[in-house]
């Protein structure tokens, strides 16, 4: 029965360095085939070089008889006449992993049995120019080989000698021998992979993509950096699909900031946010942000999510300078996000429309704040939330928005207590959203004037959730995020990418009160 082959077990992924899960055969980042990794190769220990190898037997006697002394300590000296000193190590495997100190010979199989060719045994005393047992050893030989005598079957090549020297502790035997190359020319070993240059014409073709507004199949790929990426988002040169530009967004817009990201378990983000600035009409600064979440159950949530942040954006925008007053302001600001959501349902084409006109439309989830010098308002549909955040620390938290969810009716009706409400598999089944099927829209909309600085955090259960209570997001939030809101940003979604990361994750951060544009982090 044929078997899928084992694949290297990876902590991230070797092409984008995405964190993985046991049992992943594709990165969920960038599309890489993990099953083509090579396992790493198995290393052979480091075999001595001063004695016989431990898992090498020594010969035996090919009949019963005395147990075979052990191996000697000292390297085995060679007579001229091709006898091997007492002590000798037996010829085979054991002696052909051993450094020739000279010429080597036949040795017979047993101590007490006749040589083949005629020579002494051990008993006899050593022949000319050879060491005598527990002699130091003799000067090598200046010739290679000593003469052979005649009628003497032809003796292996023995291994050039030459002027000694000190004994190596150990040899690798895990990899086999290269050639002895010039360093230039050294050829790769069997695992080592070059990664093939990029295309000279490839990489100029990008750089000009951008001024002369290329489509997407004017990118290089990052993971071979050779081959082209089509309008699928995958490269035509190894078929890696390509990181998107949703999988992590990152926006500072004068004193605000927000950031977006992907998580780590699904495989693509279907939350947006939209930030900006404007003025009253009296010329005092508004900060604006608005953060939705798609509903995965729904069709196309990326696209209701980004539609949604825009269409509200726009209309705070455009509404607070003409003196609209905030909270009516963000009221409408839903209302057009809404608006935007039920159009993307009659892009569907007409057949699906006529069978289930209602069914399935896209939707999402919308929440938003607007912050002047002196008036704090939020927003809501959903279950995404807004927390206020003190500068000063020994002042109490808050969370500023009440979700649109089956937790949050068992809690206002009073059949559960918060922690088994929300405990509860149907927690997070939301009872308001915007879209085609939303059953009745309600815009919630609530004004604070808060006494004291501090910062606003408008964002999606994925980072909630490892956050949930005002307690728990004020701890997390950093001392500075007033003054650096984008780096307070990237803290939090690192805060619940390492949580787990189980949703997409997004936040934006504002600063109260309201400063004039320019102001925030350097």
């Amino acid at each position: 029965m044929s078997q899928m082959p084992q694949q290297a077990a990876l902590s991230k992924c070797p092409s984008c360095e995405e964190p993985l899960e046991s049992g992943d055969r594709f990165c969920g980042a960038c599309g890489y085939d993990l099953s083509v990794v090579p396992a790493r190769p198995v290393d052979e220990p480091t075999l001595t070089m001063t004695g016989v190898p431990p898992q090498t037997p020594w010969p035996s006697a090919a009949h019963p008889g005395p147990a075979a002394p052990p191996p000697p300590t000292a390297p085995p000296t060679v007579g001229s006449a091709g006898v091997a000193a007492p002590g000798a190590v037996p010829s085979g495997h054991a002696a052909a992993q051993r450094p020739a100190d000279g010429p080597s010979t036949g040795v017979p199989a047993h101590p007490g049995a006749p040589d083949p060719h005629g020579a002494a045994s051990a008993p006899h005393a050593p022949a000319p120019g050879t060491s005598a047992p527990g002699a130091p050893p003799a000067a090598p030989p200046a010739h290679p080989a000593p003469p052979v005598p005649a009628g003497a079957p032809p003796q292996p090549a023995s291994a050039p000698t030459g002027p000694q020297s000190a004994p190596s502790t150990g040899v690798r035997f895990d990899r086999p021998a290269q050639p002895e190359v010039p360093a230039p020319q050294q050829p790769a070993q069997a695992d080592d992979y070059t990664l093939q240059a990029p295309d000279p014409r490839v990489a100029a073709d990008a750089a000009e993509a951008p001024a002369q507004g290329g489509s997407p199949g004017s990118a290089v790929c990052v993971a071979c950096r050779a081959g082209r990426v089509d309008d699928d988002g995958y490269c035509e040169n190894c078929g890696h699909a390509q990181p998107r530009e949703r999988d992590h967004m990152e926006q500072e817009c004068g004193p605000l900031a927000a950031v977006s990201d992907r998580g780590l378990r699904h495989h693509r983000n279907e939350d947006a946010f939209a930030v900006g600035t404007t003025t009253l009409p009296d010329g005092a600064p508004v900060s604006v942000a608005v953060v939705c979440d798609g509903v995965s159950s729904a069709t196309r949530p990326d696209e209701a999510s980004l539609a949604a942040s825009r269409a509200a954006n726009a209309s705070l925008v455009d509404a607070l300078p003409r003196g609209t007053h905030p909270q009516q302001a963000m009221h409408e600001a839903i209302l057009a996000a809404s608006e935007a959501v039920n159009a993307l349902a009659d892009e569907q084409p007409a057949e699906a429309r006529e069978h289930a006109p209602q069914q399935n439309a896209p939707a999402c989830t919308i929440v938003g704040a607007v912050v002047t010098a002196g008036l704090l308002v939020v927003g809501w549909v959903g279950d995404s939330r807004a927390y206020w955040i003190p500068v000063d620390r020994s002042a109490p938290p808050a969370r500023l928005t009440e979700d649109d969810s089956w937790a949050a009716q068992m809690v206002a009706a009073g059949l559960m207590g918060e922690a088994e409400a929300y405990a509860d598999h149907r927690a997070h089944a939301i009872t308001g959203w915007l879209g085609a099927d939303a059953y009745e829209l309600e815009p919630h909309t609530a004004a604070f004037k808060p006494d004291r600085p501090g910062v606003v955090v408008v964002c999606t259960d994925g980072l909630w959730n490892y956050a949930e209570s005002a307690d728990e997001m004020a701890e997390a939030v950093p001392v500075d995020a007033a003054a650096r809101p984008l780096h307070a940003a990237r803290v939090l979604v690192g805060h619940a990418l390492d949580g787990g990361g189980h949703d997409n994750v997004t936040v934006a951060l504002v600063p109260f009160p309201a400063v004039p544009q320019g102001a925030g982090s350097a």
